[in-house]
């Protein structure tokens, strides 16, 4: 009878045994400490990663405006300020300009307006001009040109600053701008020479521009100077230490609330980033954010070696060559989101998105096929040789280039060739077919013209981007395509 009692009662207490509390507990309290606080330790710890990862995000984001900021800054202290001053490289662009791929072969113009400073502007764009106005995040304001309102017979453009109120009178085509900051980008178009592409056309249009406030009267309006940018070391690049988030904070302060969305300026604030508030990071966040300033673009970098899983990198199913906008639009707008990273990608290594880069508008858009690895799938190294084929009937009713360019930020390598170009307008030499074949490498082959090759700097990876303007039908219908370049066994 006594067994029997134990025995009754053993497994009473089995139904009836409290369960532990770590049972009782949900998965977050039970993953978190066991629900008590982290060690002061750890808790700063986590501080510290946090911000670093939002450091790291803002840089990413705002890359597009400090991208723009480093081009005015530079060329600025170099030629000047104010809405009368347009710097033209009147003999072309070349490695000595540092400023991401840039085209050596049209004739640049670039300004950098301040609406908030002047009120309304009037740009008269020349007739023949190819080019855009941004706002300092590179989001196009409008196209000028073909793909323009004046359809490149010229016209009169009327800038607004983003908080203007005032009259907007008749006969301008009138653009308010989201930010006070512009950016006025023209290309002018060379003409064949005797011994190679004539600047002179080019540089003769782009001094017929002229930039003056709506309401000033003519004889006040100061005369425009178009300083000669070509052959002067300029540098144009966005910072590489904490001046980035310096400038940074000055461009938050001087642009309008709505310039940033919320959801963008609660991360700048999270790192201490506020509209008219004091930037004082403490001596650990300083360290934080010098170290997100050199770890963001080695991670942009590293997303640019990565195959995109859905293959809209590439612009053709059998070959190596991709496109910097991912078949996204010109504000890198997928089918259902914003493509943050794409967007990163290209203006680590490029400046000035527009519709008229992306848009497939036949005869008068432009194209941009990016080589960064060789038909095998290995990425283009200066030491070694290559052949790129260009199949005959090239696509560009306007002109074709191949230039080369460093992977890092898109600048131009310095060779002995200053300009690491090759274009329609040169007598480059042609196959009997009416093919072009062009070689990249430290030494030129025997037997190769001296127009067929490009220089390469021994060691350093480098990208060949093929421009196409006024690109046509056999472009976009891929019965005309670059072959995928090939690396020799010399």
């Amino acid at each position: 009878m006594k067994k029997t009692l134990v025995l009754m009662l053993t497994i009473m207490c089995m139904f009836f045994t409290p369960v532990h509390a770590q049972e009782t507990a949900s998965p977050l309290v039970r993953q978190m400490y066991d629900g008590n606080w982290p060690s002061a330790e750890e808790a700063q710890t986590l501080r510290d990663e946090l911000y670093y990862q939002r450091a790291v995000h803002a840089y990413m984001t705002m890359l597009p405006a400090l991208n723009t900021i480093g081009m005015r800054d530079g060329s600025e202290a170099v030629f000047g300020k104010g809405y009368n001053i347009l710097p033209i490289w009147k003999q072309r662009m070349d490695a000595r300009t540092w400023v991401p791929t840039p085209n050596a072969d049209v004739v640049y113009s670039m300004s950098y307006l301040d609406l908030k400073e002047t009120g309304p502007l009037v740009v008269a764009a020349p007739q023949g001009v190819i080019g855009m106005f941004t706002d300092f995040f590179q989001l196009t304001i409008t196209d000028v040109g073909a793909i323009g309102p004046d359809r490149a017979r010229g016209g009169l453009y009327l800038l607004l600053p983003p908080d203007y109120q005032g009259h907007v009178p008749d006969g301008y085509y009138s653009f308010k701008s989201p930010t006070y900051n512009v950016f006025l980008f023209f290309r002018t178009v060379m003409v064949p020479g005797k011994n190679g592409p004539d600047t002179g056309p080019a540089v003769e249009t782009a001094e017929r521009t002229r930039i003056y406030p709506l309401w000033e009267l003519e004889k006040d309006i100061p005369a425009m100077k178009f300083p000669n940018a070509a052959g002067q070391r300029v540098n144009m690049m966005y910072p590489t230490d904490f001046t980035y988030w310096e400038k940074l904070k000055n461009f938050v302060d001087y642009e309008p609330v709505e310039a940033i969305n919320p959801e963008l300026r609660g991360v700048l604030a999270s790192i201490g980033i506020v509209k008219d508030m004091p930037f004082k990071p403490n001596q650990r966040q300083r360290e934080l954010l010098v170290k997100a300033v050199k770890m963001a673009p080695k991670m942009i970098l590293a997303s640019r070696m990565a195959e995109r899983p859905d293959g809209r990198h590439l612009y053709y199913k059998d070959r190596n060559y991709i496109s910097g906008w991912n078949g996204a639009t010109a504000e890198w707008m997928q089918k259902s989101y914003l493509d943050i990273d794409g967007r990163a990608i290209y203006f680590q290594q490029a400046y000035s998105s527009a519709p008229a880069m992306v848009m497939r508008t036949i005869g008068a858009g432009s194209k941009y096929p990016v080589a960064t690895r060789d038909a095998d799938g290995n990425f283009l190294n200066g030491s070694n040789h290559y052949k790129m084929h260009l199949p005959a009937g090239i696509p560009a009713k306007a002109f074709w280039a191949v230039t080369l360019y460093n992977i890092s930020d898109g600048t131009m390598p310095e060779t002995d060739q200053l300009i690491p170009s090759r274009n329609g307008y040169e007598n480059v030499g042609k196959n009997s077919d009416g093919s072009i074949d062009l070689f990249f490498g430290p030494t030129k082959p025997d037997g190769v013209g001296d127009l067929n090759w490009i220089q390469t700097i021994k060691g350093r990876d480098f990208m060949a981007i093929m421009r196409l303007y006024g690109s046509d039908l056999a472009f976009y219908d891929q019965t005309w395509k670059p072959d995928d370049i090939v690396k020799l066994k010399k």
